[in-house]
Order: C-alpha cells, then sequence, then structure tokens
C-alpha cells in the first residue's frame, strides 16, 4: 500500500514537494485555503540550482522564462536625485545562468507538473481547505480538516504532513510553536505588483532603479510581459499590514521623491489589480521536521526576498525530500535527517548573504549608498565590456542579413 502524505499549501514550495513525493512513490493530497488556485505574482529570479532543481522535478519544458535579450549600453539604468539616469548593473547581467520569470510561470509549471501528462496519475487537491489541528500517533498523523465553503470539519490519518504554508505557516504554529518564536524581524517592508506599462522614455524591456538611503524602489523590465515593481523600505516600527490602505502607507513611505519613475510607479500601484504588501522577516529553526510533521519552503527557512532565493530553494527543497524518501523507502527518520542534513548548509550560506543583499537593494545610510554604488559602477564596466564583446562576436558570427 502507498504511502500518504498531506501536503499543506499549493504553492512553489508545497507542488514541489508533491511532486517529489510521487516520484518516490508516495501519494500526496495538497489542501489549499484559498478557493482557487493563484495565478498572479510579482518578478523572481531563479538562480542555476533552480533551474537544475525545476529539471529534476521534470517541470523545465513547461516553464516560461523571460530574460530580455542584452543590448549595447546594457538595460538598466539607475537614477539619480536630480532624475538623471545612467546605465546601472543589471540583476540578470551576472552571475550567468539566471532565469527571469514571474511568480506565476513557475507555479503553471508545477501545475502542469501535479496535474499530470498522461503518464501519471493527477495529484489530489482540495481547495478552500485547512488544517486544523494535527495529531501524531504511533503509526502515522491524524489530521483534523475543515472545508471552508460547508464548515464541515473531517479526521484524516496520513503517513507525513508537509507544511509548505509560507512564512507565516498555520502547519508550524500548530506543532513547533507561535510566530514569535520563530520569526525574525527585519524592520523593512516590500510592496510588488505587476504593472500595466513601462515608465515612459524607457525601453519596454528596461530595468530601472530609484534608490536612497533606507528606501528603494526597482522596476523590473521583462522580454515579452509589462514590468514589475518592487518597493522596499526600512522602518523601526513595523506597522499592522492590515491596519490601513498599504497604497497610503506605501506613498507616505515615498514622499518627498518627486521623480517621473516614483510618480509613475506609485500610480501604477494604485491601479494594480492585486499586489504583494507584507513586512520583512527570516524563518530559523533549529530543526525542520519533527516526528512525521516537515516544514519546506518558507515556512521552515524563509530567507526573505532580499536573498533572492526564495523559490529556488523551495523548488530545490521539495526535489530533495522526494529524493531522500526515496533513497531510504523504510525509515521516515532517516530520509528526513538525510533531507536536511543534506539541504541546511545551502540554506545557511543564502540566509547569511541576505544581509549584503539587502545593503544592495535598500542602502541603510548615505554612506552605504555611495560606498556600493561606487562598487558596482566598477563591476558594471567590468561586466558590460565583457557582454559587448560577446554581443559583437555574435553578430560578426551571424549570417549576411540575419537580425539579432
Amino acid at each position: 500500500m502507498q504511502k500518504r502524505a498531506l501536503v499543506v499549501g499549493l504553492g512553489i514550495a508545497g507542488m514541489s514537494a508533491a511532486i517529489g513525493l510521487r516520484r518516490a512513490g508516495w501519494t500526496p493530497v495538497i489542501v489549499e485555503r484559498a478557493p482557487e488556485r493563484r495565478t498572479g505574482g510579482y518578478f523572481i529570479f531563479m538562480f542555476p540550482q533552480g533551474v537544475q532543481a525545476a529539471a529534476d522535478l521534470g517541470i523545465a519544458d513547461h516553464l516560461h522564462t523571460r530574460n530580455p535579450e542584452w543590448r549595447p549600453g546594457g538595460n538598466s539604468w539607475s537614477v539619480d536625485r536630480r532624475g538623471r539616469r545612467k546605465p546601472a548593473l543589471g540583476l540578470l547581467d551576472a552571475p550567468s545562468g539566471l532565469a527571469a520569470v514571474l511568480r506565476s510561470d513557475i507555479e503553471a509549471a508545477l501545475w502542469q507538473g501535479i496535474t499530470g501528462d498522461g503518464t501519471e496519475d493527477a495529484v489530489e487537491v482540495r481547495f478552500a481547505t485547512t488544517p486544523v489541528e494535527i495529531t501524531e500517533g504511533a503509526g502515522g498523523v491524524r489530521v483534523l480538516l475543515e472545508d471552508a465553503g460547508t464548515g464541515k470539519q473531517y479526521r484524516e490519518d496520513f503517513d507525513l504532513v508537509v507544511g509548505a504554508d509560507g512564512m507565516r505557516s498555520s502547519v508550524r504554529r500548530m506543532v513547533f510553536g507561535p510566530d514569535e518564536d520563530y520569526l525574525t524581524n527585519w524592520k523593512a517592508m516590500i510592496c510588488a505588483f505587476q504593472m500595466k506599462e513601462q515608465v515612459p522614455t524607457y525601453e519596454a524591456s528596461d530595468s530601472i532603479i530609484v534608490s536612497r538611503p533606507k528606501r528603494a524602489m526597482w522596476v523590473f523590465g521583462l522580454a515579452d510581459h509589462a514590468p514589475c515593481a518592487w518597493l522596499t523600505y526600512r522602518t523601526e516600527g513595523i506597522p499592522d499590514r492590515f491596519a490601513g490602505p498599504s497604497i497610503e502607507q506605501v506613498r507616505a513611505a515615498f514622499s518627498g521623491m518627486d521623480d517621473p519613475v516614483v510618480r509613475h510607479v506609485l500610480d501604477s500601484l494604485e491601479q494594480a489589480p492585486d499586489h504583494v504588501f507584507d513586512s520583512i522577516h527570516q524563518v530559523k529553526l533549529d530543526r525542520w521536521s519533527k516526528g512525521r510533521v516537515v516544514l519546506v519552503g518558507d515556512a521552515a527557512w524563509c530567507m526573505n526576498t532580499y536573498s533572492a532565493m526564495g523559490s529556488s530553494s523551495s523548488l530545490r527543497g521539495g526535489a530533495a525530500l522526494g529524493v531522500a524518501l526515496r533513497e531510504h523507502p523504510g525509515d521516515l527518520a532517516a530520509a528526513l535527517d538525510a533531507w536536511e542534513s543534506g539541504l541546511r548548509p545551502y540554506i545557511t550560506s543564502q540566509r547569511r548573504s541576505a544581509r549584503i543583499k539587502q545593503q544592495r537593494f535598500v542602502p541603510s545610510s548615505r554612506p552605504v549608498q555611495v560606498l556600493v554604488s561606487g562598487v558596482l559602477d566598477v563591476v558594471r564596466r567590468v561586466v558590460h565590456r565583457r557582454l559587448a564583446a560577446e554581443f559583437t562576436a555574435a553578430a560578426a558570427a551571424a549570417p549576411s542579413g540575419t537580425a539579432r
């Protein structure tokens, strides 16, 4: 008889874990609190580890990437206090191997993976369903589930519960303890959304950086999609994100930055059908599993948005979980030990790097901003010189009359 696993959360971590479990011979069941699949989401970098994990999960062929073609002079610009633009080091310029995607691109590819392609049975997904109580017994886990539509509650037994329900995981609260025991407050906020159109006077695939001490605005240009905006600011007091209109809070944080780019992005936020607005934290646990309950993705190790590794680590975590279960088919404890010991060094190193990356995304002071800007400009000159040489060589090698 196949072992059954309850996966809580239909995001990147949850679907990755479900595919990994199925490949290990398990029968996963996904529950999702939302009434339907979410198809939105903002811009994401997939690092080589994430791209490889997508291949390991068998979804690489379904994944649509949106890297703009690099052009001489670059695709990225920084805007100074006087509104003047100058070439900037784009996040896709280096290192090589990064893929530009929307969150919805990854989730669409994973959805194809769990719904089946004719060679495997589709994974069962129950929408508007949440766990209310998790109780581990001698031979399994009994979960009290609730249907949000009917209010009906029912109990069901599983061999494993996978909490993939994000930074404020309900599974983690029920099994490991309250959020305050594991959430590290970074005293910063983020707002992200998809724009309808590019900032006037910029090319459609341009990226734009408006960075000031303690607040910054990034526009990420894509190859075949309107840009995405990403705003972040530091704050000593984390506001209640539900206390008032988030758009008003964002406008207040960027008051005084009277620049055409800033004005366009803030006006675009007013028109956006949806957006993400949240405080920034990291999740730190000494152990990602307890008995027959394991946490994956942001529920276990949220490195936060500054790391830019959330999606890549979730893909890798789900794929690795499947491998560990396959290699230890008769010993769940050994499988979870092997999975965590193999993954934790990678997660730890990426978590630590987030503090350094934060200074690039939103400098903590004017001196830091000047230092970071100077270092990045030196790196940009080197990188763009190499990219320009590669562009010229490729153009010379192209058949006559062929346009790049």
